[in-house]
């Protein structure tokens, strides 16, 4: 009927209402009271857009129809406007600048989430268009569906036998830990580990931490070990059933490891390269065939490594934007189909680093750790009241209030930035790094960091809602009388959601920004971000446990003998749950990967490659050097031009001087040619 056009033209109109902003400019502090009409639009179309999004079974044809068109509408450019998505964006970076301190900006963010998830597409819908990719370019199918396997992990720590077998041996001499304080002494007593079967705390009793990690983890350290009896009693993934103790010279070992273990090409290329220097004393570059004079054992290494070979689509994305560079003229131009993907990337291209900017400033803004600045933006423009709170009633809902407030602007954001991230490395892996890169030049690695640099078991723990306000219990029950007694109980669940899925999505960001990149890997040890990671293995709940390790993994090799000698117990967890590169030497810093390298100079390859894509996709100038020529003498003769209405009073005279009086000099025309 038509709603959704009117609010959107309303918005518009909110939007470029100038005296709203100069109002709000004016005050020395906004209030909520500033955004009234905007909360109420951003409001109810976030109602909409969330209602319409959400699928079920007894959905109407009909009705599957119109949410098809709500999402077209909404995807591409309509009546020479710009996607929705796109609208959003420009408020966040206008309220960043300052130019409209009264934007609800939590709202806004809420609203932008849900648009680009219903437009683009969430997590399930993403793999399935991976399969599709995959399918189209030939590629053979996943080896497993990352969501289920991820679903089906256990937080758990290695196995207890491990420390039984090896204690003896691994224990220092007594003579050495004389003289040691307390803390140090630790490591004569017998540390409980976890089997993976078990249902106790993981990692609680840790190695104890090295000098340098005690260090860089002062703040939050010593109140960690007080903050684990909730967890502790109720874990976050639901023990298992009661089983028999099993026999001290039985040991029980996993059925099998959670991935399939993948191979690169370069990986493959790189064995066989070291293989025939040293067997043969040559190599054969990028020739993975030819295994003459190599000893059978290499034979059969080379077999299984082909065996469990990972080709990407990134892969393929690179090789064919090689090509593209290479021959230009021979392979013509490229098709790029118009998806809602592709129209949003076109759309934020020009802007995007004021985007990724402005995301981040508001993320560091709402990061608990943050600390209040007088240059730092405004927030809580749409939660605080006109009048400051009086009673310690009003004060305590205020703080609840505004904890809230932060970490809905955290968790919208921490989705709206991976949710982006993985629909453009599938759209084309350039697009993908383009905004990565962003990220990284905007310093997103240490402000997730800082995030992190927490007590994350309070923070996922923390009770900043209020139950009997929460909808719908606000709308279909009448309010009881509010007392600090009920504020101070908050509800009974054990755990925010909200947090934990925060603090998953910022890891797994983290990995997507960190991930094959050495210089981003020494970013990670730079910070001194192990111990800081370390201390999220705490909370017991498997995915994040899964994509913390990974970001341990990536820098083992980089922090030294001491750091992995006395983490073991992380080492192992490692080796169980993350995927397994063959030939990836990441315990042990041997491998190449590890020698310190020109990392600026890597960078600046990834942006020229970037910048190189986008000038050919996207910049297409009229005159270009690759515009074809007209060689054909009858057509270039034959065509029309327009000429100044006076020419012909002066055509004679310009005949003259330009072409009778110009001397030729037919010889050295000759001589040239």
């Amino acid at each position: 009927m038509g709603t959704f056009s009117a609010f959107l033209e309303l918005l518009h109109m909110e939007i470029d209402n100038s005296q709203a902003s100069s109002s709000a400019l004016r005050k020395p502090a906004v209030s909520i009271a500033d955004s009234t009409e905007l909360r109420v639009l951003l409001s109810v179309m976030y109602l909409m857009v969330e209602n319409i999004r959400l699928e079920r079974e007894i959905d109407s044809c009909g009705w599957r129809t119109a949410r098809e068109t709500f999402r077209t509408e909404l995807s591409f450019s309509t009546h020479n406007e710009e996607p929705f998505a796109l609208l959003l964006f420009s408020m966040v970076t206008k309220f960043c600048s300052g130019l409209a301190p009264h934007f609800p900006i939590k709202k806004v963010l809420l609203l932008l989430w849900k648009v680009v998830m219903f437009t683009l597409g969430g997590f399930e819908h993403l793999q399935a268009l991976k399969i599709q990719k995959r399918a189209e370019l030939g590629l053979p199918p996943l080896a497993e569906d990352s969501i289920q396997v991820v679903k089906s992990m256990r937080a758990a720590s290695p196995p207890s036998y491990t420390l039984d077998l090896g204690e003896s041996q691994l224990a220092p001499p007594p003579s050495k830990l004389r003289g040691r304080r307390g803390s140090r002494r630790q490591l004569l007593t017998k540390q409980d580990s976890l089997d993976i079967y078990n249902e106790r705390d993981l990692f609680k009793t840790e190695e104890p931490a090295t000098e340098e990690e005690e260090e860089s983890a002062a703040d939050g350290e010593r109140a960690l070990d007080g903050e684990l009896d909730l967890l502790e009693q109720d874990p976050l993934v639901p023990p298992p059933p009661s089983q028999t103790p099993l026999s001290t010279d039985r040991v029980a070992f996993p059925k099998g490891l959670p991935w399939a273990p993948k191979v690169r090409q370069k990986d493959i290329e790189h064995f066989l390269e070291m293989s025939r220097n040293k067997f043969i004393g040559f190599t054969l570059g990028q020739d993975t065939d030819t295994l003459v004079g190599l000893p059978r054992p290499i034979h059969e290494s080379v077999k299984t490594l082909k065996q469990h070979k990972y080709i990407s689509i990134a892969d393929i994305q690179i090789k064919n934007e090689e090509d593209l560079e290479k021959c230009p003229m021979s392979l013509g131009e490229e098709v790029v189909p118009e998806t809602p993907c592709e129209i949003l990337y076109q759309g934020m291209l020009y802007s995007l680093p004021q985007y990724m900017i402005a995301l981040l400033k508001i993320l560091l803004a709402a990061a608990p750790t943050s600390k209040a600045k007088t240059d730092s933006i405004n927030i809580l423009a749409d939660v605080l009241p006109e009048e400051m709170p009086i009673t310690v009633l009003q004060s305590m809902k205020l703080g609840i209030d505004v904890n809230r407030h932060k970490e809905i602007i955290v968790k919208s954001i921490s989705a709206l930035l991976l949710l982006l991230l993985k629909h453009f490395k599938l759209n084309h892996i350039y697009q993908f790094e383009y905004v990565s890169q962003h990220l990284v030049f905007a310093n997103c690695i240490p402000l997730i960091l800082k995030f992190f640099n927490q007590n994350i078991l309070s923070y996922i723990t923390a009770k900043n809602s209020i139950s009997v306000l929460d909808y719908p219990c606000c709308t279909i029950q009448d309010l009881p009388e509010l007392t600090t007694e009920s504020l101070e109980a908050g509800d009974n669940s054990q755990f925010c959601w909200r947090n934990l899925f925060s603090c998953i999505n910022l890891l797994r960001l983290l990995n997507k920004l960190t991930k094959w990149k050495h210089s981003r890997t020494m970013m990670l040890v730079v910070f001194k971000s192990a111990p800081i990671l370390k201390r999220a293995l705490k909370v017991k709940q498997a995915m994040l446990q899964l994509y913390v390790l990974k970001l341990l993994k990536i820098q083992t090799k980089y922090l030294g003998r001491q750091w992995r000698k006395s983490n073991m117990k992380t080492m192992s967890a490692i080796y169980q749950k993350v995927r397994h590169r063959m030939n990836d030497d990441w315990a042990y810093g041997n491998d190449i990967d590890a020698r310190p390298w020109d990392f600026q100079a890597e960078e600046c390859t990834l942006r020229a490659n970037i910048e190189a894509f986008n000038s050919r996709r996207y910049d297409k100038p009229q005159d270009s050097e690759f515009s074809p020529v007209d060689n054909c003498l009858q057509s270039v003769l034959g065509q029309r031009l327009d000429l100044p209405e006076d020419f012909h009073y002066s055509y004679e005279l310009w005949l003259e001087r330009e072409v009778f009086s110009q001397p030729i000099c037919w010889e050295e025309l000759l001589q040239n040619h």
